[in-house]
């Protein structure tokens, strides 16, 4: 007989199954939509232009968030991290990877549709490819900083899966998370506020609504706000006083940006949900032309 293992110090019964079940939630119904974004953009091709591949940008990024997601749920309902210290530096590396391309693939998204309703111009191909290659190598570059010393990665509080150490406090880890924050999080920010700006009183003018342009940066801050909160006090103050299932909140809200996103960039885009429809159903979409836009 199979003895299990003890429960995590902080937690009881309930609350380990309740947060397995809500991180297993989280990653199915959010892969289940980006993955769904992404076969209907290889199989319908009026789906495939420039402003749509920054789409599906965000739904792959937003899978790896999943997929990170899934391996903690399943480590949760084993009521331990069964994969040693180095799967711990590979899972909070590719979490860390996968969060930080979608923030900034968020922020290109804003960029395009600034072009795209303020300034008359698409932008090409090349141009697009080009924003998707840095936006990944540059969360790349932040990503891997921790495994080469300079921020660390450790055990979230459930002690199920990993993420950056903010346990510490100390001078090293403040150095990396302010950096990491204002180009990873701050910046896409600031290019999102005043893309949707521009991009709204465009609108007002015209008096012409297209798409709510206050959603994409609301839907940043509401879930990723929390952790970086989080973070960043525990870079001026020790956040260890805080129970453990309190301090595992900001994650799991943190995991449920790629269910948001699938319904602010893809299943809120009226082409692209007619594109999905069509994927779905076999029924031809009327309008051809896809120009990402967001009810």
């Amino acid at each position: 007989m199979v003895t299990p293992h003890p429960l995590p110090e902080g937690f009881t019964e309930i609350e380990v199954f309740a947060i397995g079940t809500a991180l297993l939630v989280e990653a199915l119904l959010g892969f289940c939509l980006n993955g769904l974004t992404v076969l209907s953009f290889r199989k319908i091709k009026e789906l495939r232009t420039p402003s749509n591949l920054l789409i599906v940008s965000i739904a792959l990024a937003d899978c790896g968030i999943c997929i990170n997601a899934f391996i903690a749920a399943f480590s949760s309902f084993l009521r331990y991290w069964p994969y040693g210290s180095e799967g711990c530096q590979i899972h909070g590396f590719c979490g860390f990877l996968a969060a930080l391309a979608s923030i900034n693939c968020g922020a290109a998204v804003a960029w395009d549709r600034y072009h795209h309703y303020c300034t008359r111009s698409r932008l090409q191909w090349s141009t697009v490819i080009s924003m998707i290659v840095f936006a990944w190598l540059f969360a790349g570059f932040w990503a891997l900083m921790p495994l080469l010393g300079w921020g660390e990665y450790d055990y979230e509080p459930l002690r199920t899966c990993c993420t950056l150490d903010y346990s510490k406090g100390d001078r090293n880890y403040a150095t990396y998370l302010f950096s990491m924050a204002t180009f990873n999080f701050l910046v896409p920010g600031f290019i999102m506020l005043t893309a949707y700006q521009s991009v709204h009183q465009k609108f007002r003018k015209s008096g012409h609504y297209k798409f709510n342009t206050g959603l994409p940066l609301k839907t940043l801050f509401i879930c990723w706000g929390p952790y970086c909160l989080l973070c960043s006090y525990a870079a001026v103050e020790n956040v260890m006083f805080i129970p453990a299932k309190y301090r595992m909140i900001p994650a799991l809200v943190a995991k449920a940006a790629p269910t948001v996103d699938a319904f602010v960039y893809a299943l809120g885009n009226e082409n692209y949900r007619g594109g999905i429809w069509q994927f779905l159903t076999g029924q031809k979409i009327e309008k051809a032309e896809v120009d990402n836009k967001t009810k």
